[in-house]
């Protein structure tokens, strides 16, 4: 387990642009070169498979030892994806939203692909003080990713990338030259990054206290055990939250938008 919250940030983060190359270019893009501001970030997703040894409370535990507090709880049915999100009590540090795959839900053959690529993996890697961005535990053919995608992608992008942070998120509050959301994604798209449209380019609203967008994930070569290919790595996100009807600002998830989200990291 990290010992601070600032060397597990710091450990996923260059983990995170090692693969996603696009948000070091967004990070500079946002900061600007004057006196660049410090990006805040939002919350930092995790992604895993619902059985024993790779249950969310596993990826949990690292985030409570830290002294997080588990808060929302999520279901998103269609993609058979629960979530809960984790918040420390020091704003400044940032959320957690830790979903996992319904693996019994989907058909015999993805389930018999998804439990003989955990069984590769040894039970105790779970408690490394890098388990959460240790990447992949097994060995995987291509043919298998492919089966995997065509009934989730999840599965899909679960199994080829291992344990990892799936995304960062810029929290536009914090931005001291952007004021809003769609500025934001109006930059983006001058500077040519390709954003997630699926339910909108913004996901949610002021009505809603969370506003959200996102870029497609970068493409990425990854190696499998019979080749390799061009596959969806990781994406940014960007959030803005709203003020509520007490005074506070909104810190929780909108389960339509995130829904949306999780398609950042599709095939095209």
């Amino acid at each position: 387990m990290h010992k601070t919250t600032d060397s597990l940030f710091s450990a996923l983060w260059n983990d995170y642009v090692s693969i996603t190359p696009s948000a070091l270019r967004i990070h500079k893009l946002l900061a600007g070169e004057e006196n660049s501001p410090q990006i805040v970030n939002d919350h930092v997703a995790f992604r895993t498979f619902a059985l024993d040894k790779t249950r969310l409370s596993h990826l949990a535990e690292h985030f409570l030892a830290l002294g997080y507090e588990a808060k929302g709880d999520y279901d998103f049915k269609a993609k058979k994806v629960t979530a809960q999100h984790f918040e420390h009590p020091d704003p400044t540090v940032p959320k957690v939203f830790i979903s996992e795959l319904r693996v019994n839900e989907f058909s015999a053959e993805t389930q018999r692909i998804i439990h003989a690529l955990v069984e590769q993996m040894p039970a105790s890697v779970v408690e490394a003080e890098n388990f959460l961005y240790s990447g992949r535990h097994w060995q995987l053919s291509t043919q298998e990713y492919q089966s995997l995608i065509s009934e989730s992608e999840y599965a899909g992008w679960l199994a080829a990338w291992g344990f990892r942070a799936n995304h960062f998120t810029v929290s536009v509050n914090h931005l001291n030259n952007i004021d809003t959301l769609a500025d934001v994604n109006t930059l983006l798209k001058e500077a040519g990054f390709v954003l997630n449209t699926s339910g909108g380019e913004i996901k949610g609203g002021e009505s809603v206290y969370l506003a959200q967008s996102s870029t497609m994930a970068d493409e990425y070569n990854r190696a499998f055990s019979d080749g390799s290919l061009n596959i969806p790595s990781c994406f940014y996100e960007f959030a803005q939250r709203y003020t509520m009807p007490d005074g506070k600002l909104y810190q929780g998830f909108v389960e339509a938008s995130a829904d949306k989200i999780f398609e950042s990291t599709n095939a095209r």
